[in-house]
């Protein structure tokens, strides 16, 4: 069935030919088939210089995404994107809205998001589309009062399911000392355990291939403070098994994108073939690292099926658990943590 594409508003990837993604010619990519619903827990929705927000929710519904969570920061985003948490709320909600009116005109040409087997009456996505909250370290040093009660207002939403992403940066586009960056996150590290929220963290070590020092640094912070009861995860994990093991031994859930699929990416497909199952997260950090086979495009969250589907084949290929099982747990632990 040929679906036009403006019943979407698709620009980049569209529908014309029945398939929801294409690659940078135009060819048709087809969707891994998941036997579990889909979590991107982790999905930025207001960097997209080429995809409507809206669009991007009904895309990934249509994937099969049935848990989206989406940060927002109260240094970078609210303000300047906003004026207030209020507007930023206010915000979010009219892009799920926007997405539902869409998905129901897809329904009417016969087009709509899977169901899986053993998994009845699931919510759609439109309904569990949630937000964390947090600084980033590139504010860490504008964590003030202002900012401190603008988070406050987004973790009262009945939205807002976590704190983050909060942590260390020392890559190529932070200059902040580490010791400002640390006290930004021991301050919302507490800010979470006071709500009894779990925790979205961002490491980023430099770009020298040895040195491990934000991930060293991180892993003792939280040792010192003690990992939050309501659990905490590594967003964005694109390292090995050496990296993850400090956190893994903490009980902190590890997640894994784009970057997985990736042709150099070995160390990142062996931390996934070795980190346990009942730590194992799905995400896309999208609008960034878009994974094979759309390499080079905007990412979504509806490709985080392609995430999902390499992280299930290298548990399957090293014999650790059969895709069904990762795919279930993917699902699982998204639900227990942010859902």
């Amino acid at each position: 069935m040929r679906v036009p594409s403006a019943l979407l508003g698709l620009d980049a990837l569209t529908l014309e030919d029945g398939h929801l993604f294409h690659d940078r010619k135009g060819r048709p990519r087809e969707l891994p088939p998941a036997s579990a619903p889909l979590a991107d827990t982790h999905g930025h929705l207001t960097s997209f210089t080429r995809h409507d927000p809206s669009v991007a929710i009904c895309r990934a519904a249509l994937a099969g995404v049935r848990l989206l969570v989406v940060p927002v920061d109260p240094v970078d985003e609210v303000p300047p994107l906003f004026p207030s948490a209020a507007a930023y709320l206010s915000w979010i909600d009219e892009q799920v809205e926007r997405a539902a009116e869409r998905l129901e005109e897809c329904a009417r040409h016969g087009l709509v998001p899977p169901e899986y087997a053993g998994y009845p009456d699931l919510p759609p996505l439109v309904e569990r589309v949630r937000i964390v909250a947090g600084a980033h370290p590139y504010g860490a040093a504008r964590l003030d009062k202002a900012a401190l009660a603008c988070l406050e207002e987004l973790l009262a939403s009945p939205r807002c399911v976590g704190v983050g992403e909060i942590g260390l940066d020392f890559g190529p586009y932070n200059e902040l000392p580490a010791d400002v960056q640390e006290t930004a996150f021991r301050r919302q590290f507490a800010v979470a355990r006071e709500h009894g929220l779990p925790v979205e963290l961002h490491i980023r070590d430099s770009q020298d291939p040895d040195d491990h020092s934000a991930h060293e640094l991180a892993a003792r912070v939280l040792a010192e403070e003690g990992m939050p009861s309501a659990g905490c995860d590594l967003h964005c994990f694109t390292d090995g098994p050496e990296v993850m093991a400090p956190f893994v031994e903490l009980g902190c859930h590890i997640a894994f994108g784009g970057a997985s699929t990736f042709k150099r990416s070995d160390d990142i497909r062996e931390a996934a073939a070795t980190c346990p199952e009942g730590l194992l997260l799905s995400e896309t950090d999208c609008p960034y690292m878009a994974p094979v086979p759309l390499r080079g495009e905007e990412c979504e969250p509806a490709m985080v099926a392609f995430s999902a589907a390499c992280v299930a084949a290298v548990r399957e290929d090293v014999g650790v658990a059969m895709r069904d099982q990762t795919y279930a747990a993917l699902w699982e632990n998204a639900c227990q943590l942010l859902g």
